[in-house]
């Protein structure tokens, strides 16, 4: 019986916790919280905060590109396009979320977005998109990215 009460205590200490589920409303504000994030660091074209928003195992998904999987990639990617357009600024930004469905610790929105972009000289960049998000509620309780797929949208 010792054995099994020791086995036991093993099990409980080595085992991984489990999250705690939060509330739908205590989600919804979570996400709504994420969502303004990311259209915050967007707005400011700010690659720092918009890795903070990914899980360090995220994966985007884009048109025309392998995925890119996990943070150091996502950052190289980011550092890419931003080296690409050196004195861009962002004149305007929208994010727009719908259908946010919650199950525990996973969350899928999907989301309309629209930026104009100054980039050098008089040249503008006018576009819109799709995204399909997965969210996951990570241990110390803020929503990330796990996942994110986007195409073109027309206007």
């Amino acid at each position: 019986m010792r054995i099994i009460g020791i086995a036991l205590i093993a099990l409980c200490v080595t085992a991984p916790r489990v999250q705690a589920q939060e509330s739908p409303a205590a989600a919804r504000a979570g996400i709504d919280r994420f969502n303004k994030a990311l259209e915050d660091a967007t707005r400011r074209m700010d690659n720092a905060a918009t890795l903070a928003l990914w899980e360090d195992d995220g994966i985007s998904i884009l048109p025309q590109t392998a995925p890119i999987v996990g943070k150091k990639a996502l950052t190289k990617f980011l550092d890419e396009v931003m080296a690409g357009i050196a004195g861009a600024k962002m004149e305007s930004f929208a994010l727009d979320c719908h259908d946010i469905e919650v199950t525990g610790t996973s969350a899928t929105e999907w989301c309309n977005e629209h930026q104009i972009v100054q980039l050098a000289g008089d040249k503008k960049f006018d576009g819109r998109g799709r995204m399909l998000l997965v969210l996951h509620l990570s241990a110390d309780g803020v929503w990330r990215m796990k996942r994110e797929m986007w195409n073109q949208a027309s206007p």
